[in-house]
């Protein structure tokens, strides 16, 4: 519950704060002059890409935050079994952040208007996350292997369950990241590029920042985070 409070608190302020861009909170019919010299109300400068992948990333983020709430809750029961946390999670989170890093190189190099640079930096990213997937799946096939199978413990189930719906997005990204690499690849709308890029460049960071939370929800260090939000809300 805390973390739901916590994230909807955010969410909050950033609903406030993209308002004010939108001039929600002018008065315009006081505005006096002449009707030429009144300026027109401008829209948000973000394109309406950006504004919908800020809506996507808002419900990907409550539904993580309703996972994280649930796995708190849960594992505060006598049954409950935590799951050890294999070795290849902390590679897989340094390809992760790697691939972050390459995203970000490329959105700069987009901007500058380096079209070769920034395939090379698309493909980076591209492979890594890839490589991000792969090693999740090894990960579950070793903790499967030591007989940490799905049904077998609650802890269990929440983590295939987490961490194969992180997966998912992930995987969801790719087909963007992918086509983003086709047409920088092929030359297609560079105009529009430096966009996409962008666009994935967030997703991605996104997708880091959740997978970092999870992490630390799995190697224990949530718990304390946890006790901090309990005592904050009451």
């Amino acid at each position: 519950m805390s973390a739901i409070l916590i994230f909807l608190a955010v969410l909050a302020c950033i609903i406030g704060w993209w308002m004010t861009r939108q001039r929600l909170t002018a008065k315009p019919w006081l505005e006096t002059g002449r009707a030429g010299e009144i300026q027109t109300t401008q829209g948000s400068p973000l394109p309406t890409a950006k504004i919908g992948l800020g809506i996507f990333l808002a419900v990907v983020g409550a539904l993580f935050t309703l996972f994280i709430s649930a796995y708190l809750t849960r594992s505060a029961e006598a049954d409950w079994w935590s799951i050890p946390i294999p070795r290849l999670l902390w590679v897989n989170t340094a390809i992760l952040v790697a691939s972050s890093v390459a995203l970000e190189w490329a959105k700069a190099e987009a901007h500058r208007g380096r079209s070769e640079t920034v395939t090379t930096a698309l493909l980076v990213a591209l492979v890594t996350a890839v490589l991000f997937l792969v090693g999740q799946v090894v990960a579950w096939r070793q903790l499967m292997g030591a007989g940490y199978v799905l049904a077998d413990n609650p802890a269990n189930s929440f983590f295939y369950m987490i961490t194969g719906m992180h997966g998912l997005h992930i995987l969801g990204g790719l087909f963007v990241l992918g086509r983003t690499t086709r047409r920088a690849w092929s030359g297609i709308w560079p105009e529009k590029l430096p966009l996409s890029v962008d666009l994935c460049a967030t997703y991605c960071h996104f997708m880091l920042l959740v997978w970092l939370v999870l992490f630390a929800l799995f190697a224990g260090w949530g718990n304390s985070f946890a006790d901090l939000c309990r005592q904050l809300v009451t």
